[in-house]
């Protein structure tokens, strides 16, 4: 058996080797084409993501996107009316923001209940944000939010932005250590401030500085941009709304001073379920050793692992926690749980998304709408869909028209399969709702399935050669492959090893270093011979049809062949029609010392090399090519082979044919 997943580039993604043959497999998100490639699935391509609304394709996943005024459901497909609060729900408990004095020296901690997200950038920065922004313009959250309670909210929000110096400091969200936390008994004259949105960015990433003495001292910035929502109750007779707005912008910029004191002494914390972070940390305190993975991870097998959904990182117990019942977390690598929208503190601990936190525990006695039904929430007891509509997946909050008036062979029906169109299309094409008319699937496109009202987009820059295709493998990498390096490279046919596409050409240029030739060997090629000659691979010294040409074929050759180019420089051409196609070619060269010109040339015009199937084999194994290639390239690497190790790889024959000719070559006169 040959290792085929022990050669480069054998697959894109995962090679797994059988006796006799291999198989390549690609991440979630992606698909195969080309046999061994992996382009990234256009899911809006299929019924557009299933999405109620708009589909956004990203690699290897995609997101639904909602219209203005809607937001996204939790099934993260479907759009529902953004109720701006719960009537009967407890407030979302609000960020604050506590500075106090003690003994002359300011400090201040910001605590995060809830809405909180921390977003490791790098090694050197994270941005963490907590609350939410209020909906004036484009601020969206970064997640889909519990909603607030119905307290009313004026006037847009009062917002203030501001940036901080630490010196000596790296960006490093670390627990405070316990030490440090006991001599805060004497409270002294303290000012909160309730903070509706903050988003911190700290940042110590090298700045290059200009000008003599840069020291080598870190510096770490924070951006902090804080919004306070303007309360309807504090508006009186004796204050009215630009009054308790100036207040409000004076306590915040009052806040925000002390806190720009407190960051210069270093007694600026965040904290998040009951334990107090470090915003950025001196380096010294940073080589305590045992703390190899950032914040928000924990080292497993070696690794540093974020923690999962439905767990927080607690900085106390350096360690994974579930979320407890009542609370939930859908992002990885977070430092505290979100509260559930009914906070009656009951669910299941450890909940991944708020439609695992619910309080009767939705999913688990409630359960989802199955296919062919739905409900205003997703979860039971459901509708089933009206004739004339559809719904393939379960827990959603609406069923799909089949379009142009079309109805259902029954109500409850899973696919636009089930709806009784005026043609049966078969694959390759989509069915066309308005005009009740099967479709053939444009250039780029394909469709496996009969009585579909889509077609699939080929994976990542793949296409296809013609309309109507039916089939993945019908999509083709245009791109014309290979690496040219000085010493050692290789050309090969757009999408290999699976069949190249139609009407390309394709032009590659080798141009060696000065006093190096180039040697060629072609494994195997595959151009149908049905075509009198419409695909041409061909070899020459320049683009003139009238330069020496060393190689030119328009037939598929599986023995192989090595040669040396007849001229210095090569351009390289390979052309294919609109008619059959195949495999291609993947042809290695390598350059060498115009010394040896003589000995090489005698190797491979020797009818031996090719003789045996042995001699074949060793110039078809890409693992002795390359051993052999970089050998040629660099002849000082012969010795980082053992005699044995030699031996060993390659049949005794094909060593005495080459002794022979080394032999003869060094020692012309004996």
């Amino acid at each position: 058996d040959i290792d085929e997943c022990s050669f480069e580039r054998t697959c894109d993604h995962t090679c797994i080797n059988y006796p006799g043959s291999f198989e390549c497999l690609c991440h979630k998100g992606y698909t195969l084409y080309g046999l061994t490639h992996c382009g990234d699935i256009d899911e809006c391509s299929i019924s557009n993501g299933s999405c109620d609304f708009g589909c956004l394709n990203t690699m290897g996943s995609y997101e639904c996107v909602c219209p203005p005024g809607k937001k996204l459901h939790w099934n993260k497909k479907d759009c529902v009316e953004m109720v701006k609060c719960l009537p009967n729900a407890k407030p979302a408990p609000k960020a604050q923001l506590v500075c106090s004095k003690t003994g002359g020296i300011e400090s201040c901690f910001l605590s995060c209940p809830s809405n909180t997200l921390f977003v490791p950038d790098s090694e050197n920065s994270y941005t963490l944000s907590c609350g939410v922004p209020m909906q004036h313009g484009k601020a969206q959250p970064r997640r889909n939010s519990t909603l607030p309670s119905c307290s009313d909210s004026l006037a847009p929000p009062i917002k203030q932005k501001a940036r901080f110096k630490i010196k000596d400091a790296k960006c490093h969200l670390r627990p405070r250590s316990k030490e440090k936390t006991k001599d805060s008994g004497k409270q002294a004259v303290s000012d909160n401030c309730q903070v509706t949105f903050v988003n911190l960015k700290c940042d110590s990433s090298k700045k290059k500085r200009r000008g003599r003495k840069s020291p080598s001292k870190e510096v770490s910035h924070i951006t902090a941009e804080f919004e306070v929502e303007m309360k309807s109750e504090e508006v009186s007779d004796t204050c009215n709304i630009d009054c308790v707005r100036k207040r409000m912008e004076q306590k915040l910029q009052t806040a925000i001073k002390t806190l720009r004191k407190s960051i210069n002494k270093q007694q600026f914390y965040i904290q998040f379920s009951g334990t107090e972070y470090e915003v950025a940390q001196k380096p010294a305190k940073a080589t305590e050793g045992h703390e190899a993975c950032s914040t928000g991870q924990v080292l497993q097998d070696g690794k540093c692992v974020s923690c999962s959904t439905g767990t927080f990182y607690s900085g106390e117990h350096k360690q994974c926690v579930p979320c407890s019942p009542g609370t939930y977390q859908d992002t990885e690598g977070q430092l505290t749980c979100e509260p559930c929208p009914s906070n009656d503190g009951q669910g299941v601990p450890g909940a991944r998304n708020v439609s695992e936190c619910g309080g009767k525990l939705n999913l688990i006695i409630k359960g989802q709408c199955s296919p062919g039904h739905y409900s205003s929430d997703g979860f039971k007891p459901c509708t089933v869909c009206p004739l004339g509509t559809y719904q393939p997946e379960p827990g959603r909050t609406l069923c799909f028209p089949c379009g142009g008036g079309l109805v259902t062979k029954y109500e409850g029906a899973v696919s636009f399969q089930d709806c009784e169109t005026k043609v049966h299309c078969s694959p390759g094409h989509y069915y066309n709702s308005t005009t009740h008319r099967c479709i053939r699937c444009p250039v780029g496109t394909y469709q496996p399935e009969f009585g579909q009202n889509y077609c699939i987009t080929c994976p990542g820059n793949t296409s296809t050669d013609f309309d109507g295709s039916t089939n993945v493998t019908h999509c083709k990498n245009q791109h014309c492959g290979g690496e040219l390096g000085d010493y050692t490279g290789y050309i090969e046919s757009p999408n290999y090893p699976g069949d190249y596409p139609a009407n390309v050409e394709c032009i590659w240029n080798i141009n060696p270093p000065p006093k190096r030739r180039i040697l060629i060997v072609v494994p195997e090629i595959f151009l149908p011979i049905e075509d009198e000659c419409g695909d041409v691979l061909v070899m020459r010294k320049s683009a003139s049809p009238t330069s020496i040409t060393t190689y030119e074929t328009c037939q598929t050759y599986e023995r192989p062949i090595a040669f040396t180019s007849r001229s210095r420089k090569l351009w390289i051409q390979f052309k294919s029609n609109e008619g059959n196609s195949g495999k291609g070619f993947q042809v290695p060269y390598v350059t060498y010392d115009e010394d040896y010109q003589q000995l090489i040339e005698d190797i491979v015009r020797d009818g031996r090399l090719y003789a045996s199937e042995n001699h074949q084999e060793i110039l078809k194994d890409k693992k002795l090519i390359k051993a052999l290639f970089d050998v040629l390239a660099h002849p000082q690497n012969y010795f980082k082979y053992t005699a044995q190790e030699s031996k060993e790889m390659f049949p005794r024959s094909f060593i005495k044919l080459l002794r022979s000719k080394v032999s003869r070559f060094l020692r012309p006169y004996k």
